[in-house]
């Protein structure tokens, strides 16, 4: 569809082309979501339940440092938590959650790309082309984010939640949905953070940010990070200065995309 016959369509026409887009991404989570479902073993027992088990990669791999080190405090996560489900429909509702969470995730690159076919014919020619492997980059900072959050910041989160105590009079003995809830708020937030370039491109596209508004808001966005990692982590200081660090990282690579952007748009405008 060319960028004329976009401009001639009325408004219903754009609500009835996005609402195929929207179904056709419901379609890609729910065929995710089911294959998660019937992968219940892998999802809970190896994926979900894995950062609480000594022998994860991250637990495992710490304790090996904490041993040659002298460091015992490195040895997280070396007694498995001790889960309970306190509801009778408590185990099916987070299987049908955890599911719909998975497919989701899965479906990441494919509903990014409906977005995408749905914004495209609405581009001129050079800005589809110079906006070519978004939808992959998209999908890598997606995915990056999502093994951050698991190989980092779920089992440090676990161990600190899992033991910390009040009292010692009192045990800990966590609720499914609980540690279910926290580990996958975790992980899809993390992901959905990691797009923040993403997000920096497209705004500066459209001109709604510029590099120079990213510089003098630098300061507010390290408030701003600093909050967000207190509410996605534990509040210990080590996991949410893991959280921060990726994230000022993130903000500055978004600033000079935004340069990036706004040169070739200078650039465009002096061929003209």
């Amino acid at each position: 569809m060319s960028k004329k016959s976009q401009a001639e369509m009325s408004f219903l026409e754009h609500l009835e082309e996005l609402r195929w887009h929207l179904v056709r991404s419901l379609l890609y989570i729910f065929v995710f979501a089911v294959l998660a479902f019937i992968s219940k073993n892998i999802v809970f027992d190896v994926i979900l339940l894995g950062p609480s088990k000594p022998e994860f990669f991250t637990n495992s791999f710490l304790c090996k440092v904490g041993n040659n080190l002298g460091m015992s405090a490195l040895c997280i996560n070396q007694t498995p938590l001790s889960l309970q489900n306190i509801n009778m429909t408590g185990q099916f509702t987070t299987h049908l959650w955890i599911s719909f969470l998975a497919g989701i995730i899965a479906a990441f690159p494919l509903i990014f790309w409906e977005f995408w076919r749905f914004i495209k014919p609405a581009l001129y020619k050079e800005e589809i082309e110079q906006s070519r492997g978004a939808i992959f980059f998209a999908s890598i900072l997606f995915t990056i984010g999502i093994l951050f959050a698991y190989y980092i910041i779920c089992p440090l989160s676990v161990h600190f939640l899992g033991n910390y105590k009040v009292s010692e009079q009192v045990d800990n003995i966590v609720n499914l949905g609980s540690y279910i809830s926290t580990v996958s708020s975790i992980i899809l937030a993390s992901g959905i953070l990691f797009e923040l370039p993403m997000f920096i491109y497209f705004l500066s596209k459209v001109g709604l940010v510029t590099a120079d508004t990213l510089k003098k808001y630098r300061r507010h966005s390290i408030v701003v990070t600093l909050a967000l990692a207190a509410i996605i982590t534990p509040p210990d200081v080590i996991s949410q200065i893991l959280v921060c660090l990726p994230l000022i990282l993130l903000y500055e690579a978004g600033i000079i995309i935004a340069r990036g952007v706004e040169a070739r748009k200078e650039k465009a405008l002096k061929l003209k």
